[in-house]
């Protein structure tokens, strides 16, 4: 590889949050990376993962079948250190011009940083240069920051250029699947006053104590459930879920079923069904007697099938129902607005009865999922 040109740097805006670990919500310290590429802090990963005898990612939920040497990310710790010795020298710095920085996103405030990143090699060159520049130091300013934001993006196409190729197979978007066995919608009533066409398929469900995890807790009337604040101490039981996860009472064998889960105060979630068999330190989708639609907080649905993962987009459903026939023994999710949108279609085995299931972010407390009265 050709070696850096230590002479030419360029100037990187970092904010906190880019160096920053989900569980503890602060810098990274001694980073580890993970095979799905997600970092944290080690000692927060081992704190997280405790005795348990599975191995998943926080954030996407990728799982190990053995513990994992945690090796340290030398790369990510020498920008978190040099990220801390950027933000000291910006807030102890006196008789300095203080730096200012772009404008940032709506939302919470963010601290920033200013970097000096190596080029690497790449061909910078192609940054639109100004027609007009200002003599002022106020325009000098902006055309810094026009530069920088310029760079910004190309630093990140050269990074995506450089995924492994077998990521980027993992991620295909999935054509919309036929819903032969899904009755038709009636176009005779207006969208805003039309019944669910699933109405009289409609069913009750509840959430089965028995299988709820420590993590979670559930409301008086077993319609909803949130990850609690604080781990609670449920009686032992080995029908008891290790991860954020919990079924319904209700066990289906024949028929059509339809029940609807309102998704809007979860940001990380996943739903659809299992068998009770289900293996309770295994997670949601990821074994061969469970399916489910999965939103993960980075603006991804996926559908799990057969232990395989399909990519479906970059748009959150506020409402999913879910179409169980066990006559032809297909499964399918919709997003439910003024009617019902297809997501997903797949085949399930009825050979065992099957529950409703579902899966909270953990690390997320307050966030809930609830069961939603079908329009009738």
């Amino acid at each position: 590889m050709a070696g850096l040109d230590i002479g030419l740097t360029v100037p990187v805006w970092l904010a906190e949050d880019d160096l920053g670990c989900i569980i503890c919500h602060g810098l990274l310290a001694w980073p580890v990376t993970l095979p799905c590429g997600h970092s944290f802090c080690r000692d927060c990963l081992k704190g997280l993962w405790g005795a348990r005898r599975h191995w998943s990612c926080p954030t996407c939920r990728e799982g190990a079948a053995q513990q994992l040497d945690l090796r340290k990310n030398t790369l990510l710790q020498d920008l978190a250190d040099k990220y801390s010795r950027a933000v000291g020298e910006l807030e102890g710095g006196q008789g300095r011009t203080p730096i200012p920085a772009p404008d940032p996103a709506p939302g919470p405030q963010r601290r920033t940083a200013q970097l000096r990143a190596f080029s690497d090699g790449m061909d910078l060159s192609s940054a639109s240069p100004k027609q007009e520049t200002s003599n002022t130091p106020e325009g000098k300013m902006r055309d810094i920051l026009h530069d920088l934001e310029e760079i910004q993006e190309k630093l990140r196409e050269n990074f995506t250029e450089k995924e492994p190729l077998e990521e980027k197979r993992q991620v295909k978007l999935s054509k919309a699947p036929s819903s032969s066995s899904c009755p038709l919608v009636d176009q005779s009533q207006p969208a805003s006053k039309q019944v669910s066409r699933f109405a009289q398929w409609a069913v009750s469900l509840t959430f089965d104590l028995r299988s709820l995890s420590c993590s979670l807790e559930v409301s008086e009337d077993c319609q909803t459930v949130t990850v609690s604040h604080f781990s609670r101490f449920y009686p032992w039981s080995h029908e008891r879920f290790a991860t954020c996860q919990v079924l319904c009472s209700q066990a289906f064998s024949s028929g059509q079923k339809y029940w609807e889960v309102d998704t809007q105060n979860c940001s990380h979630w996943a739903v659809g069904v299992a068998s009770w068999g289900m293996s309770r330190d295994q997670i949601l989708g990821r074994t061969r007697d469970s399916w489910c639609v999965e939103w993960k907080g980075t603006s991804q649905l996926s559908a799990w099938h057969m232990v395989k993962e399909t990519v479906l987009g970059s748009e959150k459903p506020r409402v999913v129902g879910i179409w169980l026939d066990l006559e032809q023994e297909k499964l399918a999710f919709y997003s439910v607005a003024n009617q019902e949108k297809l997501l997903f279609e797949c085949p399930v085995s009825g050979s065992s009865p099957l529950h409703a299931a579902f899966w909270l972010y953990g690390l997320h407390p307050g966030n809930s999922l609830s069961i939603r009265p079908v329009k009738v």
